[in-house]
């Protein structure tokens, strides 16, 4: 790999995380790159500036925070090929993320330059809002599309999941969303909202929803309805080229709320719908161990090897 040019992005509230950027950047700028340093955070977007540069794209994007920092720099990299270091640095899980130890020594950058990593293509997911009236969807087809942009007013994207829930929780904690599948009405589910989640997202809200682990090397589409009030509204795990339509149904003041990654994206009011499909590109996640094993990341954030030990008897 080049390091001609590289950003280190971190996490905008932690200390640590600023404090590993500027050693990140003494050291490769030590070995001949160009270092562009910037913090990202709820309140701090700094990727439409640096995406507008004239400077060119870099070679590679160092990420040093928690999955929540890795989310928002995949949905404005991952359109521009941009591969992703992330190191866990003032993060909690980290299932995204490596172990800050890696940074110890400067190796770290020699390893990139041998050569010495794999990429991991991680599935994502796009949403395009469709607010049209009925006339004019019966006028023509859809004029939705993904465009090859940073994401819009009516297109997002995401790396773990878009949700949709009720707007405002004090008209009515609830919602009734109608689900179409490849343009097959399968349910309409009513209760706290519904989970479109991708593989990599599959161990966050929609394992939390009750839905199912999935691992990354599998292409496919979680759908997680949260909290239904009817038994028949089950999960289903649909193939990746699906094309989902969700309509929110109710009066007009129950308008439903667009999530991405924990994000709020926007609203939308009763006859419009929000469709969701497989992004046409992939989260590019270097990987400094070759082999990396799923399962162990799952068995150390999840603590399943943690639980089964400390449930043994101990021998003395």
């Amino acid at each position: 790999m080049r390091l001609d040019q590289v950003w280190v992005i971190y996490r905008a509230d932690s200390q640590p995380a600023q404090r590993e950027a500027r050693q990140c950047a003494k050291e490769l700028k030590a070995i001949g790159a160009h270092v562009v340093t910037a913090m990202s955070g709820a309140r701090v977007n700094p990727f439409p500036g640096l995406l507008a540069v004239e400077e060119g794209f870099p070679d590679l994007a160092v990420v040093l925070g928690g999955d929540g920092t890795v989310l928002g720099a995949a949905r404005h990299l991952a359109v521009h090929d941009i591969p992703i270091l992330s190191i866990n640095v003032g993060g909690h899980l980290g299932f995204l993320t490596h172990d800050r130890r890696v940074l110890r020594g400067d190796e770290i950058w020699q390893r990139l330059l041998d050569d010495q990593f794999a990429i991991e293509r991680r599935m994502m997911l796009q949403a395009m809002v469709d607010r049209r009236s009925a006339e004019e969807r019966a006028d023509g087809p859809s004029p939705l599309q993904q465009p090859d942009i940073e994401d819009d007013d009516e297109h997002h994207w995401a790396l773990n999941d878009f949700y949709l829930r009720a707007y405002r929780d004090e008209i009515s904690p609830t919602c009734t969303l109608e689900l179409e599948i490849d343009g097959e009405v399968v349910d309409q589910i009513r209760g706290d909202g519904l989970i479109l989640s991708t593989p990599t997202g599959s161990t966050g809200y929609s394992l939390a929803a009750g839905g199912p682990i999935l691992h990354p090397g599998i292409d496919a589409i979680v759908v997680a309805p949260i909290c239904p009030m009817s038994l028949s509204s089950r999960i289903v795990v649909v193939p990746p080229r699906s094309r989902l339509t969700i309509w929110p149904l109710g009066a007009g003041d129950h308008r439903i709320k667009l999530w991405k990654d924990g994000v709020g994206c926007t609203v939308l009011e009763p006859g419009e719908c929000c469709v969701v499909e497989q992004a046409r590109h992939h989260a590019l996640m270097v990987q400094l161990n070759q082999s990396p094993s799923y399962y162990r990341t799952l068995s150390r954030k999840l603590h399943w090897a943690g639980s089964l030990q400390s449930a043994q008897p101990s021998e003395n």
